[in-house]
């Protein structure tokens, strides 16, 4: 990773922090892309989908189960599985996010190529939280949940669409 690359994330990640800090106790903001993050990826709630993504959020070392070295050193260490997503562009892919943590909130950033925050989504603990994504632009993107950085992220790559279709 390139030292621009990853000034950028702190700067994505203090952002989100301070957004969170400048909400009311208890209050966060969520939101879809807007007009302009549109034209990277389109975001639905409901939606015909062309293929499918159910991602796992995981408890890697948490306080209950340990083990109690790492969690000291570390704090509590939470994963996305799979780390790795692969789609088309242009073809709508319903992604399902299952929190499976009873006590944990998660969160869903997803950065754009300048790592800019295109869309920031709640998982509440014990839920399933769909939602249809459209990539317009090839590439990879980012994506964290804020509150457990650095070890929750992954990446969405997006490919040419399929030959012939």
């Amino acid at each position: 990773m390139s030292f621009a690359r990853l000034l950028a994330i702190i700067a994505t990640v203090a952002w989100a922090s301070q957004a969170a800090a400048a909400s009311a106790p208890g209050e966060r903001h969520f939101y879809l892309p807007d007009q302009n993050a549109s034209k990277i990826v389109t975001v639905t709630r409901t939606g015909p989908a062309q293929a499918e993504v159910i991602v796992l959020t995981e408890a890697v070392a948490i306080k209950e189960t340990g083990p109690r070295e790492t969690i000291k050193t570390f704090g509590e260490v939470y994963g996305f599985a799979p780390e790795t997503i692969i789609v088309r562009r242009d073809k709508p892919t319903l992604i399902t996010f299952w929190n499976l943590q009873p006590d944990d909130d998660h969160d869903f950033a997803l950065l754009g190529p300048d790592l800019k925050v295109l869309m920031f989504q709640d998982l509440p603990p014990l839920k399933k939280t769909s939602f249809v994504f459209t990539f317009h632009r090839e590439g990879l993107f980012d994506f964290k949940c804020m509150q457990h950085q650095p070890a929750m992220s992954g990446q969405i790559l997006v490919l040419p669409p399929a030959p012939g279709l």
